[in-house]
């Protein structure tokens, strides 16, 4: 082995320690803040309780707008594009099949500021939402028949769409998209609806039997999943 000069390893040893006493003053580097922490940085909107964006008013800068319901006579303010064709279906289908609605029976958009803001009745603010007969709420509210027939309603939707008369508390004027908005099949039941409607002899105002027993097990199938949830 080739010995070291005692000089060299003094002289190493002074640098060695000279760089240790400069890197004790050097001030530490600055971890840089996630981007979530950032100042200014956009906040999530806020959203209804099934996670679709809130709505501050209908028909200015706005998703939400006055839509018709065709063939009855109504109107309502509800989110335009599939959620718009999938309630005005529901709307549809009960005022031809379950009791016909006056005006004053139908009730969609609500600023969020007189709702529950956990509840599903705050779907009403971000227009995914209606009421139909806003005052019967109550439980009870619907003949038997008349119940198979919303039942069979909401199996046509293929569960999207749920009733507030299987929530807790009941409230049996709601309906609501179930669904977030980025799910598949709110896209798929809407272009369904809207080829239905477009084609004579299909969509909403043709006669069913809501009785038959394969449309009943249907109904029934999905009255227990939903229940469930």
């Amino acid at each position: 082995m080739i010995g070291v000069p005692r000089r060299a390893l003094v002289k190493g040893a002074g640098v060695v320690a000279a760089v240790a006493a400069v890197g004790s003053f050097v001030p530490s580097v600055a971890v840089a803040a996630p981007a979530s922490a950032t100042p200014g940085a956009r906040k999530k909107a806020p959203t209804s309780a099934n996670g679709w964006t809130l709505e501050q008013r209908a028909n200015h800068v706005s998703t939400v707008w006055t839509r018709p319901v065709s063939g009855t006579g109504l109107e309502v303010d509800v989110r335009i594009g599939d959620v718009e064709a999938i309630l005005l279906h529901v709307v549809r289908r009960y005022h031809y099949e379950v009791e016909q609605l006056p005006g004053v029976d139908l009730a969609g958009w609500q600023p969020i500021g007189g709702l529950k803001k956990d509840a599903p009745e705050s779907n009403l603010a971000s227009g995914t939402a209606v009421r139909i007969r806003p005052g019967a709420g109550a439980s009870g509210s619907l003949f038997p028949l008349q119940v198979l027939t919303v039942r069979d309603i909401l199996a046509d939707c293929e569960g999207v769409v749920r009733w507030g008369g299987d929530d807790d508390p009941v409230d049996e004027s709601l309906f609501y998209i179930g669904l977030g908005p980025d799910d598949a099949r709110v896209r798929k039941v809407a272009d369904r609806f809207r080829v239905q409607e477009a084609t004579p002899g299909l969509g909403a105002g043709v006669t069913v039997d809501v009785l038959a027993p394969s449309r009943r097990e249907r109904a029934k199938r999905l009255h227990r999943e939903q229940r469930a949830h």
